[in-house]
């Protein structure tokens, strides 16, 4: 085998101190390793005690026991009170009558309270009562045009295809007149004018 000799006596390597399987340092990483541990403990505690607290104990050294609450709080919705100008909301008057100007005769009682009218059209079909629907958001205005005209808010209605007319158009209310407020605001028109 060439070069390879034979070493009678192989150099000796500086001698390890004995202080654990590790040789010298041994004991530094023992120490280091404790303290490490002792800090996971410490912050697992921790941050389980704040995500799941513990029972509190009372002055006698018994555990505190948490109980509910019993008290109950109920919260009704407040009724939105605020109405859109009256300019803002456009109103469309149709006649579900036979009587001959009905929508155009409420839609003149209506003109003072400065309802932005569309032009007054007939219903698809007669109704036997008048009713006033409105499209959402709209119904403290709808109850307003209601009182205005003398009906119940019984009357008032969120709006539905199944009312009798082909198109609300851009209309947020839709007055439908019935026999008797067409009746009354005919009247009322009519005498208004011969007081003229």
């Amino acid at each position: 085998m060439a070069g390879w000799h034979a070493v009678a006596n192989p150099p000796k390597r500086a001698q390890r101190r004995s202080g654990g399987p590790g040789g010298t340092g041994g004991g530094v990483n023992l120490i280091r390793a404790l303290i490490v541990l002792a800090l996971f403990i410490l912050a697992t505690v921790l941050l389980l005690g704040a995500i799941h607290p513990t029972a509190s104990t009372s002055s006698t050294g018994s555990p505190a026991v948490a109980t509910p609450s019993t008290t109950t709080t109920t919260t009704r919705p407040v009724p939105t009170t605020t109405t859109i100008p009256a300019k803002r909301v456009p109103v469309m008057v149709a006649n579900a009558t036979t009587v001959p100007g009905a929508a155009a005769a409420v839609s003149a009682k209506l003109e003072p309270g400065g309802w932005d009218l569309l032009p007054p059209v007939d219903a698809t079909a007669q109704l036997p009562t008048s009713s006033v629907y409105y499209l959402a958001g709209f119904e403290p205005e709808a109850k307003s045009i209601a009182t205005t005209l003398g009906l119940p808010d019984s009357v008032v209605l969120p709006y539905t295809t199944s009312a009798p007319i082909s198109s609300i158009g851009a209309a947020q209310v839709l007055v439908m007149v019935g026999p008797a407020l067409a009746d009354a605001a005919v009247a009322a028109t009519t005498t208004t004018t011969a007081a003229h």
